[in-house]
């Protein structure tokens, strides 16, 4: 599960692969989206990644420090 760093509001649940820091969520790894907007937190309306492309793949680079994941 990832988290608003923030307001601690769930963002996704996602199937994390690694066990390394979340520096990206690939798309089609996302169970359950909690978000409203693309990139956006539901509760206080933080950016907390921003859209790309990670070998022709859509995906969100997390911003350091805006998520924590559980």
């Amino acid at each position: 599960m990832i988290f608003c760093s923030k307001c601690k509001a769930p963002l996704y649940k996602y199937r994390k692969g690694g066990k390394g820091a979340l520096v990206k969520c690939f798309v089609e790894r996302i169970v359950e989206d909690h978000t409203d907007k693309k990139c956006e937190c539901p509760n206080c309306q933080s950016t907390f990644a921003r859209e790309t492309l990670i070998r022709g793949t859509p995906a969100y680079k997390m911003i350091g420090g805006k998520v924590m994941a559980k």
